[in-house]
Order: C-alpha cells, then sequence, then structure tokens
C-alpha cells in the first residue's frame, strides 16, 4: 500500500468500546480531538451501549452521524 494521505474508511466496522484512538480517527468524520472525546466517554461512562450513543459526543449530530454510521459498531 502506498502512503496516501487520502484518509481510507475502514474495512470493517470499529468497535467503539474496544477501538484505540488511532482506530477510532479511521472513521470518517473523526478526527484526534474527537477519538480522545469518544475514549473520555467510554471512561466515564462505561460502554457504549448502541451506535446511537456516539451522538452524545459533542459536535456530531445527525449529518456526521449517519456518514459514521456503516463504519461503527458496539458489539
Amino acid at each position: 500500500g502506498g502512503r496516501s494521505s487520502k484518509k481510507v474508511p475502514p474495512g470493517a466496522p470499529v468497535n467503539l468500546n474496544t477501538a484505540t484512538a488511532e482506530q477510532l480517527q479511521t472513521i470518517p468524520g473523526i478526527g484526534e480531538k474527537k477519538a480522545e472525546e469518544i475514549i473520555a466517554w467510554r471512561k466515564a461512562n462505561g460502554d457504549f451501549k448502541a451506535i446511537e450513543d456516539l451522538r452524545k459526543i459533542k459536535g456530531i449530530g445527525e449529518k456526521k452521524f449517519e456518514k459514521m454510521k456503516p463504519y461503527i459498531t458496539v458489539k
């Protein structure tokens, strides 16, 4: 694989409950800061019960969530 700066969406859905910051950043719309916020939310609240819980993260609205949906799981 050549090193390209263009983000490639994950080949398999990323598990919000087990992913590292690096893995979370492969999800379209999630950068370094959001990845850290997701991990902080997880530490404070425990596992995500449903992918929709991702919308509790500040800055993730309906449109952004719809884009991420195919790439996330909580299983």
